[in-house]
């Protein structure tokens, strides 16, 4: 077997690592996939035969990879695609697979890919490879041209926005938790009844003006009015997952791994939802502290 056919077999057999990598880092499939592909041509071009840990030689070339797309990224500023918060949040048009897209989003965690998508590139990395994959800090610092105690600092501040608190107490915020993933099991599975029965009979939704959009704030109440609302949404649902908003669980909806819209809610003591507002307003949500719930 030549040295090329080699080394893309031994490139497929850690694809699956590989991919989870990038995606981490990325936060959309598709982005992943091209990041993997740009790795291999480096990988391919390069000398292998000092190499003695290939699966940490090929992880490093796609972390690098990724590092150079989320600097270009946060340089130009602006975001990759123009996701709009229609019913479809990921179209085929966006070079994605909304359903491959959902299912990762909700393997790693829609609130944890919210938060990654806000930290530094440099703390991304280093919170991504130590904290997701264990890769050791004195192996992260040549990628960032950093010592591995400024990398253990970078992943502490990552892992400090990503935890969170809550004042809220621990039995207060498992019952909002569970009212709450209720909310979103029946929206996804489009189980009118008992979206219905989580809903406070006179419960009041609130919706922004960039939530449709519309002119004005949109304002809907009544529990088969705001459930039937909830229903007509169920592709947003796909790509939303629980998390932690300002301290209490909400609903967070990030195709590709940004931050489009979130939902909070007002909670009784006999969990019943009596209040929902729903913010898609850019600097409303910048204002939001969101974090990933304990799973």
């Amino acid at each position: 077997m030549g040295e090329s056919a080699w080394l893309a077999e031994r490139f497929e057999e850690h694809r699956t690592h590989l991919r989870a990598v990038a995606y981490r880092m990325l936060g959309s499939a598709s982005e992943a996939d091209d990041a993997l592909q740009e790795a291999w041509l480096r990988a391919r071009r390069a000398d292998t035969d000092d190499i003695e840990n290939l699966a940490g030689w090929l992880t490093t070339i796609v972390a690098r990879v990724c590092l150079n797309l989320l600097r270009t990224r946060e340089r130009q500023r602006e975001e990759p695609l123009d996701v709009r918060l229609t019913d479809q949040a990921v179209s085929p048009e966006d070079g994605g697979d909304p359903e491959e897209e959902a299912v990762l989003a909700d393997s790693v965690g829609v609130a944890l890919l919210v938060v990654l998508d806000t930290l530094s590139p440099a703390e991304r990395l280093a919170f991504v490879l130590h904290d997701m994959f264990t890769v050791p800090f004195d192996e992260i610092g040549p990628m960032l041209d950093r010592s591995p105690a400024a990398v253990r600092q970078l992943a502490s501040r990552a892992r400090r926005r990503v935890k969170g608190a809550s004042p809220l107490p621990e039995a207060d915020l498992t019952r909002r938790r569970r009212v709450v993933e209720a909310f979103l099991a029946a929206t996804r599975g489009g189980n009118l009844d008992a979206l219905v029965a989580l809903l406070h009979p006179d419960v009041v939704l609130h919706a922004d003006k960039s939530v449709i959009p519309t002119p004005e704030p949109v304002v809907v109440s009544g529990a088969i009015t705001v459930a039937k609302g909830a229903m007509a949404a169920t592709g947003r649902a796909r790509f939303t997952g629980l998390a932690l908003l300002d301290g209490t669980v909400g609903l967070a909806m990030a195709p590709l791994g940004r931050l489009r819209l979130v939902l909070t809610f007002t909670v009784t003591e006999d969990d019943r939802i009596t209040a929902i507002d729903v913010i898609a307003d850019p600097d409303r949500l910048g204002e939001l502290d969101v974090a990933a719930l304990d799973s």
